[in-house]
């Protein structure tokens, strides 16, 4: 049975929690701590110095256990705990009448992100999933540029040094998901086939990945990723059938090509691109939505959609490549 959602009141101060006081959940704290009409109950981690140091950030009170922040009382909460909690911490909060935003990947597997989305909406309870590059104003330009345009291919590189952090997955469910619901969003449309080449070439787990697919509307696209490259960098290239669009996500620098002639010869410009912090605009989505009842910027099933594609790169055979465990200095690439 459904239960329709009761949408709080604009006027109303809500109460949130964040799970997980890790780098991702101290940052959901910092930026909650300073947003209007918020009250930030506290934050939950199981390590006392993740709490100690999110309570020096947001001086905010912490709690041991998931069930002493949902005693506190709660109208919604962001989920920043290892993904393989996402499941159970998730479905906790949902059995409180609890909104959630949970970061991705929205769980470990498509079949327990669906166990979430039911329960939200038998439950009648907001559900977003924390795909935060879709806030980035250096890609809500490009969407805009290509509004309308016959798209052609898509092409984004994600890479980077090894995060110390990381240890249960690689880099297709770590990084490439991002460009994977970014692909999805900019087409509108379903990724149906995919080919991937992936290698462990100093990590336990893939570490480079060369992805390659096609959406239902025909466009070829493809990520590049890994964890070698000694600095970060983040682009997108967009080929339409009137526009070549270049985007830098970290120096938000957004170029557009269009009036292509015969001779070769074209224009250029450069693209507005706002300052807002991805994450606050991402919460105040999240927020948004919460007090209004409406659908939200990244469903659940949007989610689990991206996980699925992924999930599909790490399971097509044929494609995983191990590579000698090298002791002396890393390949760059990328």
């Amino acid at each position: 049975m459904m239960v329709a959602k009761v949408p709080a009141k604009e006027s109303a101060g809500l109460r949130l929690g964040v799970i997980g006081a890790g780098v991702m959940g101290s940052n959901h704290a910092r930026v909650l701590a300073g947003l209007p009409g918020v009250t930030l109950v506290g934050v939950t981690d199981p390590a006392a110095e993740s709490r100690s140091r999110v309570t020096q950030m947001a001086g905010c009170p912490t709690f041991e256990t998931v069930e002493e922040l949902l005693d506190a009382g709660l109208d919604a909460v962001t989920i920043a705990a290892p993904t393989h909690l996402h499941r159970d911490v998730a479905l906790a909060c949902i059995a409180r009448k609890v909104n959630v935003l949970v970061e991705k990947p929205i769980a470990s597997t498509a079949e327990e992100g669906h166990e979430i989305i039911n329960a939200a909406k038998a439950a009648g309870v907001t559900l977003m999933v924390g795909h935060v590059e879709r806030f980035n104003p250096a890609v809500a330009a490009i969407k805009q540029a290509i509004k309308d345009e016959e798209i052609l291919s898509v092409a984004i590189t994600r890479v980077g040094p090894f995060p110390p952090r990381m240890s249960n997955v690689g880099v297709v469910i770590d990084l490439a998901v991002h460009d994977i619901d970014l692909i999805r969003w900019f087409t509108e449309s379903d990724i149906v086939d995919v080919q991937p080449q992936l290698a462990s070439a100093v990590a336990e787990r893939e570490d480079i990945a060369l992805l390659q697919f096609r959406t239902a509307s025909g466009v070829l696209a493809h990520i590049n990723t890994n964890w070698l490259t000694p600095f970060k960098a983040r682009s997108v290239t967009v080929a339409t059938r009137k526009k070549y669009i270049q985007g830098d996500l970290l120096t938000r620098q957004v170029t557009e090509c269009f009036g292509f002639q015969p001779d070769g010869s074209y224009s250029m410009r450069h693209l507005s691109v706002g300052h807002d912090e991805p994450l606050r605009a991402e919460l105040m989505a999240f927020i948004r939505a919460v007090r209004s009842g409406d659908k939200p910027a990244v469903t659940g099933e949007e989610g689990v959609a991206s996980l699925e594609i992924a999930i599909k790169c790490l399971d097509t055979p044929a494609t995983a490549i191990a590579q000698p465990h090298r002791s002396g200095p890393r390949v760059v690439a990328g």
